[in-house]
């Protein structure tokens, strides 16, 4: 951290959403802010930021209080509306279908949440989940057997971003024949595929508008003709009144998955296997002890968090802490951050397996918005550990692509909203006897 002030000077009045300089590592920066205070004005953007841990489940459990509209896109565009008064609930339910994904569960607020909220937890059900890690082991090999014999491997191309995407979409139930479509659709085909082979305009400029037309169709299709799959399940489920959706109401939930899951799991992979590779002793450890698995991806998930800002809007005049908080606020929380909070988590920058209140971590956020998938990338991320240790011996990060370990250089997607690496190169020596 000393490096980096002596270079920069006062971290806290760089802008944190445009600062390239944050990219890298923004764990100075956070930590910096919470020294002034756990809810600390960002100057730029005249967001609160929220650094610390008790502040950030406050926030997160009070949604009476502070709104989800503004969830993923912040500050930008901002409001379209002047906040007037100490309670603007009125004011956003006027002019909500003007905000970004207003009509995705992601921005909802009671009572729309959990009507939409309880349509998706007739799919992520614990047998669903279960149905679905039977599919992963059996992707995981898939993969890895393409480049295996190599040695070596690109683990964002090569496995972490097509197996996430097709582990959600054996969820739903997208036919095993349609998986290379989906592929090419959502920008990870197969080596030597032709994304051009998909000759459609919708495409090219919109994937999500994609989706969209494809689940559309599959769902109609199920609704005319059930089928018994969980295409039908999906397209038969019905609200807890016993009413049903409109098909676009299920459609939004589907494609919702796609854009959340896909995303957020790839980054916990590349997180969890850079780990490994720089860390020969906690490699070690996690091979002699299978048990560990589950705290390694607890611990992942605290260190490097896939969510880098998550926001919400006062909903009405509030404190946090001893801070004032006018209706129309904007809140930044920072899992980044408040996942290292020391007054929660004592040496937080250290990658600890013996840590006891691992699973505290906020990575998925906490009360109703709670990411839904969380359950899911786990198991992704325990099956993909599981699977690199059974088949590969002394996986190590490449020095060629990467640097040296006392200079390693990544290269992190440049986004104040999500936090992962761009790729990531690891070596490995195949294993005689493959623990298949």
């Amino acid at each position: 951290m000393s490096e980096l002030k002596e270079s920069l000077g006062e971290l806290s009045d760089l802008n944190f959403f445009t600062a390239e300089e944050l990219v890298p590592d923004p764990y100075p920066y956070f930590d910096e802010l919470r020294s002034r205070c756990p809810v600390t004005r960002e100057p730029h953007m005249g967001v609160l930021a929220i650094t610390g841990h008790a502040e950030a489940v406050t926030v997160f459990k009070d949604p009476d209080t502070f709104s989800s509209c503004i969830s993923v896109s912040g500050p930008f565009p901002g409001l379209p509306f002047q906040p007037e008064g100490d309670d603007i609930g009125d004011q956003i339910e006027k002019h909500r279908s003007e905000l970004p994904l207003h009509e995705h569960m992601v921005t909802m607020d009671p009572p729309e949440h959990a009507r939409a909220r309880g349509l998706l937890s007739r799919l992520l059900t614990p047998r669903r989940i279960q149905e679905n890690e039977q599919f992963m082991w059996r992707l995981a090999d898939e993969f890895i057997d393409e480049f295996i014999e190599r040695g070596e491997c690109e683990l964002m191309e090569d496995y972490a971003k097509p197996f996430s995407l097709l582990v959600i979409a054996d969820l739903l139930g997208v036919p095993e024949e349609d998986h290379e479509e989906f592929r090419i659709a959502l920008g990870v085909p197969r080596k030597g595929a032709r994304p051009g082979a998909l000759d459609n305009e919708v495409l090219a400029d919109n994937p999500l508008q994609w989706l969209d037309d494809k689940f559309t169709a599959y769902i109609e299709d199920r609704r005319r003709e059930p089928r018994g799959d969980v295409l039908t399940s999906l397209a038969q489920a019905k609200y807890k009144d016993g009413t049903t959706p409109d098909v676009v109401e299920v459609v939004r939930t589907a494609t919702f998955l796609f854009a959340a899951g896909q995303e957020t799991t790839t980054k916990l992979i590349s997180a969890a296997l850079r780990v490994v590779g720089e860390r020969p002793d906690l490699q070690a450890r996690v091979r002699a002890d299978r048990d560990l698995i589950p705290t390694f991806v607890e611990e992942t998930l605290r260190l490097e968090s896939p969510v880098k800002s998550d926001f919400r809007v006062a909903r009405r005049t509030t404190t946090l802490g001893d801070t004032p908080v006018p209706a129309g606020t904007t809140v930044m929380i920072c899992p980044g951050a408040v996942n290292r909070d020391p007054e929660h988590f004592p040496e937080p920058d250290t990658f600890d397996l013996d840590r006891t209140n691992v699973r505290e971590h906020l990575a998925f956020g906490r009360g109703i918005h709670s990411c839904p998938g969380g359950p899911l990338a786990r198991v992704e991320g325990r099956v993909t550990l599981e699977k690199f240790l059974d088949r590969m011996d002394d996986i190590k990060v490449s020095t060629a692509h990467h640097g040296p370990s006392d200079d390693r250089r990544y290269q992190f997607e440049p986004t104040y909203i999500l936090r992962g690496l761009t790729n990531l190169h690891l070596e490995f020596t195949p294993r005689e006897s493959e623990n298949r």
